[in-house]
């Protein structure tokens, strides 16, 4: 399919890869600037957006620009402004790459009075999509038909978590760290699934993927039990999983599988409990009645 520099393109196509100062997230990120995007990327730490920066630009084509700005996703105000200012460096997204997020060694408790987990892993995408939405209707109005993307970075993991603990989102009773990022996983294939029905007929397609066991610093904040596991199971370079999403976010051909789950380059099946429609909505409607609390105007 035609590139970014490509004539048949009218304008440079924009990508959005939050997570993108190390592992999954900078090797998609270095993915897109070799094809000449406009690549901004988002990352909690400063000094290793620095390096991501570096390392992206030398990858670049000519043509491709890089925005990296630096934001700690699982505080929602903060994830507003990093959409602002996305909304400042672009008017149109083609591309959203939810990819930021993580597992954590025990319960923690944000600013906001959210745990962090389900923040960072699910209300964040939910939050940035939202507030970028503009751009990718915008986007979706000069861009051939279903090439306007946001995807998400599940994991298989959410086949352990039979359903959202409703009456305990953010498991302040009896938490446990993988149990609370399995719950965020199924949460990232229902919004999936959810934002699909609502967006079908804006142009935008949503689809989610599961990048397998990937050496990168994804562990770094987890358990002991966690690091274990990593440390013991052979893991795939962090290039593996971003050629997926690359391929998620321009095959013509996955225009029309909104909703779905990849992985490796291929369609999968999710655990049944992810293709809940009723609890998909159900999940909808929670997320944004918490961020109307969190965000809600100081009185």
């Amino acid at each position: 399919m035609p590139q970014a520099d490509d004539p048949s393109y009218p304008r440079q196509r924009c990508v959005v890869v939050t997570g993108a100062s190390s592992g999954i997230g900078k090797a998609t990120a270095m993915a897109f600037a070799r094809m000449g995007w406009h690549v901004i990327g988002t990352g909690r730490d400063g000094k290793r957006c620095e390096e991501a920066e570096a390392d992206i630009r030398a990858a670049g084509t000519a043509t491709a620009r890089l925005d990296m700005m630096r934001g700690d996703l699982s505080e929602m105000h903060e994830v507003r402004r990093v959409a602002r200012e996305i909304g400042a460096l672009t008017d149109k997204v083609d591309v959203l790459v939810n990819n930021a997020g993580g597992v954590r060694d025990a319960f923690y408790g944000t600013s906001e009075g959210l745990e962090a987990t389900f923040a960072a892993n699910h209300l964040a995408p939910f939050l940035l999509t939202r507030e970028l939405l503009p751009l990718l209707e915008r986007a979706a109005g000069d861009t051939p038909p279903g090439l306007v993307r946001v995807i998400a970075v599940s994991s298989s993991g959410h086949r352990a978590c039979a359903g959202m603990r409703w009456y305990d989102l953010m498991m302040k009773t009896a938490f446990e760290p993988g149990a609370a990022y399995c719950q965020a996983k199924l949460a990232n294939l229902l919004f999936t699934r959810e934002l699909h029905r609502r967006l079908i007929d804006k142009g935008i397609v949503a689809l989610a993927m599961h990048p397998g066991r990937v050496g990168s610093n994804f562990a770094s904040h987890g358990d002991e039990g966690m690091q274990a596991y990593m440390a013991a199971n052979e893991c795939a370079a962090p290039e593996q999983p971003a050629r997926t999403i690359v391929w998620l976010a321009t095959d013509p051909q996955l225009g029309g599988k909104g909703g779905c789950y990849f992985h490796d380059l291929a369609e999968e099946q999710p655990a049944p409990q992810a293709l809940d429609e009723l609890e998909a909505e159900k999940l909808w409607i929670e997320s944004e009645r918490i961020l109307d609390r969190v965000l809600e105007p100081a009185t």
